[in-house]
This record gives C-alpha cells, sequence and structure tokens, in this order.
C-alpha cells in the first residue's frame, strides 16, 4: 500500500505584494517550485515553502521583456545581459547577424550566436536575425526556423549603408517564406530612396548641421513605407511588425488596417514617447535615430501615448543600439557621412533605463494602470514573438519569471551608473521614480537589491514558436 504525499513541495513562495498581471492587479501570493509557476493564491491555502520572499508594499509583475535590442556590436550579448539584469528585465530578444563578408549561411549564425549567448548571459534570450539585402541568405529560412528562430527583420531604407536597404520585391519573397514557416516579419518602415534623395540634397546645399537631420526623413516617408509593409503582409499572408513607430501619421495607417483585421503590429520606444529633435541641438550626433527625434511642438508624442492607451501600439521596446562615440562624434561636422562617406551611425544606449521610464511616465505622471506595463512589456512581447506562455505572465505552468518593483523613492538617470559601453544617455538627469527590488529567473533569484545573484551562463537561449496577437483595447 502506498502513501499520498498530502503536503506537496513548495520551494519558493512570493507573498505580500500585489501581484500585476496584464489585465488587473490581485492580492495573492505565488508559488514557485523548480523553474515553474505552481500556484497563484491566497498564501493560507498553500503549503509551506522552504523559501518566502516578503514583497509586502510592492508590486509583482511578469518579467519584463526587452524584444528590440542590438548586442553585436559596442555592447556584446555578455554585457547587455548584465545591463538588462540590473535594469529589472527577465528576457531579451536581440537581433542576430551573419557575416556578409563570407559563406557563412543563416543557420551557421544562428548557431554561432546561441553559443555566444549561452556562454556569457544572465538572462533568458529569445533571438531575431536581421536579414540583410543578400538573397542567396534566404534559402535558410526554413532551417534556421527549425532551430527556433521565428521573427525576421528587413530595412525599406538606409541606401548609404551597403547590405541593409532592401527592396519590396526581395521583402515580398523573404515574407513569403516566413510565413509558410509559422513566423512574423518585423519592417524598419521608412522610405529609403526618398530619404536618400533629401540627404543628399541638403548635403548638396551644405545643411549637415545635426539639427538639419530630421527634415531629411520626415513623417510622411515613415507612413508611406508602412502603407507598403502593411500592403505587402496582405499580399504575402505574413504577420507583419513595424519596429519603432515614431507618428501620427504611421499610427493612423496602422489603425486603418486594424479595422480590417490585418496582422498588423507595432511597437514605440521611450525616446519617441519622451524626446523630441531639440535634442538634436544639445546632444547633437549622439541623438541620431532612425526614424528621428519628431518636432517638439508636433502631434507624434501624444498621439504615441493614445495609441498604447487604445491598444493600437502593442509593445514598448528599447532600440538599444550603442557605438563608440567617436565614430558618431564626427557627426557634428556632417551628420551625414564621415569623410570616408561612410553614413554616421543610427541608434542610442536604452536597455537600462526603460524599465524606470515606463513606470514613471506611464504608470506614475500618466496614470496609467500598471497592469498596462506587464501587457507592453511582457504578455504582448511573449505573444508576438513566439513566448508565450512561457514567458510574459504569472500562470501556472509558465516560467517563473518575476519583477519585484518597489514604487517608493526618486532617482536620476546618469549614465556613470549604466554597463553600456557607449558611456551616455539620452536621458541623462531625468527623475525616475521607484526601482527594481528583485528579479527572479526560472525560479532563481537574479538580482536582489542592487546585487547579481547568479553568474554569467545562467541565461538560456529559448527557442520560439509562432506568434500569437498581442492583447488590444483601450486600458481605460
Amino acid at each position: 500500500m502506498s502513501t499520498a504525499n498530502t503536503n506537496p513541495k513548495i520551494d519558493t513562495i512570493v507573498r505580500g505584494g500585489k501581484v500585476v498581471t496584464s489585465t488587473q492587479v490581485i492580492d495573492a501570493a505565488v508559488a514557485i517550485t523548480g523553474e515553474k509557476i505552481v500556484a497563484l493564491s491566497p498564501e493560507e491555502l498553500l503549503p509551506p515553502a522552504e523559501n518566502y520572499i516578503d514583497a509586502e508594499g510592492k508590486f509583482v509583475l511578469p518579467g519584463l521583456i526587452d524584444c528590440h535590442v542590438h548586442l553585436d556590436g559596442h555592447d556584446d550579448y555578455a554585457l547587455g545581459a548584465r545591463a538588462a539584469a540590473l535594469s529589472g528585465l527577465t528576457t531579451l530578444i536581440p537581433f542576430g547577424n551573419y557575416d556578409l563578408d563570407g559563406d557563412e549561411t543563416l543557420p551557421l549564425a544562428v548557431h554561432r550566436t546561441r553559443e555566444q549567448i549561452t556562454q556569457g548571459a544572465l538572462v533568458d534570450f529569445g533571438l531575431h536575425y536581421i536579414l540583410q539585402n543578400r538573397p542567396s541568405i534566404l534559402a535558410g529560412i526554413p532551417e534556421a526556423m527549425d532551430l527556433g528562430v521565428k521573427s525576421f527583420k528587413m530595412f525599406m531604407t538606409y541606401k548609404k549603408r551597403p547590405g541593409r536597404m532592401c527592396a519590396d520585391d526581395y521583402i515580398c519573397q523573404a515574407m513569403e517564406l516566413v510565413s509558410a514557416g509559422g513566423g512574423v516579419m518585423q519592417l524598419h518602415c521608412e522610405s529609403g530612396n526618398i530619404i536618400e534623395y533629401l540627404e543628399n540634397k541638403l548635403i548638396a546645399e551644405g545643411h549637415i548641421h545635426p539639427t538639419d537631420f530630421p527634415s531629411a526623413c520626415p513623417d510622411w516617408a515613415e507612413e508611406e513605407a508602412i502603407n507598403r509593409a502593411i500592403n505587402m503582409g496582405v499580399a504575402t499572408g505574413c504577420p507583419t511588425y513595424v519596429v519603432h513607430l515614431s507618428t501620427q501619421l504611421g499610427l493612423e495607417r496602422i489603425k486603418q488596417a486594424h479595422a480590417k483585421g490585418q496582422r498588423i503590429w507595432t511597437e514605440t520606444c521611450p525616446q519617441y514617447l519622451l524626446l523630441s529633435d531639440s535634442e538634436m541641438a544639445r546632444y547633437g550626433p549622439l541623438a541620431k535615430i532612425g526614424p528621428p527625434l519628431r518636432p517638439e511642438d508636433g502631434p507624434d508624442r501624444d498621439a504615441l501615448w493614445r495609441g498604447l492607451e487604445q491598444g493600437h501600439t502593442s509593445i514598448i521596446a528599447s532600440d538599444h543600439s550603442p557605438h563608440p562615440q567617436e565614430s558618431k562624434q564626427v557627426g557634428w561636422d556632417n551628420i551625414f557621412v564621415d569623410p570616408q562617406g561612410n553614413s554616421v551611425p543610427f541608434g542610442s544606449p536604452g536597455v537600462e533605463t526603460i524599465v524606470s521610464l515606463m513606470y514613471s511616465e506611464g504608470v506614475v505622471k500618466r496614470q496609467l494602470p500598471i497592469w498596462w506595463l506587464a501587457r507592453v512589456m511582457a504578455e504582448n512581447p511573449a505573444r508576438i514573438f513566439g513566448l508565450y506562455p512561457r514567458k510574459g505572465v504569472i500562470q501556472v505552468g509558465s516560467d517563473a519569471d518575476l519583477l519585484i518593483w518597489d514604487p517608493q523613492g526618486d532617482r536620476v538617470v546618469t549614465a556613470r551608473d549604466h554597463q553600456s559601453n557607449a558611456g551616455y544617455s539620452l536621458f541623462e538627469g531625468w527623475q525616475v521614480s521607484g526601482r527594481p527590488w528583485m528579479t527572479l529567473l526560472r525560479g532563481q533569484v537574479l538580482f536582489n537589491q542592487g546585487n547579481l545573484e547568479q553568474k554569467p551562463g545562467y541565461g538560456q537561449f529559448i527557442e520560439c514558436e509562432g506568434p500569437r496577437a498581442p492583447l488590444g483595447g483601450p486600458v481605460r
């Protein structure tokens, strides 16, 4: 005769906090065994645990995800993971790349990047791939998808950057392959030929100061490219994701597509929600990003916030893209090209400020519900990029990834506190509210009141599945 175990083992109980899902805030305890969440209930209904974490006075959110980061250059995967862990993130989905000068296939690049990630990562990783203007690389898409890479990115602009800008017919070929494999295509939507014309005209006229840069990339150039992206998605049957939406015009076109039930999703970034083209005078080429920061007196920032509130914009991501400052500072002389004729780099750091900024500016200042943050930085990234329901939610069976957020206290953003090699932040001096108090990754404490408790290599590569529609609808 066997005896049943009437007291199943619980490894950890997180108690006393306000548990935040993507739709509500509840008073409950989170029970964890091994790497998984095994119960979400009042504490008195749970069996005893080996360990208790007291989250009294704090929010318990699902582990947050930054799904748009570039870590194959000035910041590598190990450094980016450390920066993410210290800022309260538990999962990153960076872009991999492949050797344009050699014969590296896409599957070989996936294997190489996975190895690089798992050797030094502190957080968990998914993976996207940028498809450069190299048609032979398309042959590797099906195998790459079998390896757990279900999302790819292509550029509709950057004609001065070799290999970047892709023609519409080439994009459609790639979208057909991605659609057939059950994936999603990300598109950087700006009209490359128009922008090339405007850039060259400004250069010829001597309008090359950093403050001249935004005029080369007007809002209608984003909207025009989004229109093509939507139609290419319809033509190929491919779910389509517009990265770093920056304009009201672009948002309105996406809303029209949503009204028709088309599978077009989008993200925006803190820099487009909070900054303006006035930063070009202060930071110069350090603030050169693509798309550019929009006019200070324009409608775009308010429109982007409304898009988030109404559910038309599904995700907030950082577009963390650091470069050596010396390669950007040459842009004070010519914001478009360096003395050798190469494009002055685009991009700025952001992975270390995104969580604090979005809590402070969205939840505290704009009074958006805290569960909105769980939606746009946890569940929706997990759904669109194939990590759901393993990641992005607090529910039974999901990975025990948690961010315990302390809403008390203010602090000031300063790059001196950051890990990134960039050495600057466009948000230097911003006052933010609250702080990450603790994170758990797959059931183990990762970050604890300023200290990291895991070693590089604890992070894992997570094979992604196909996209699911994000949660939408107004949040208030």
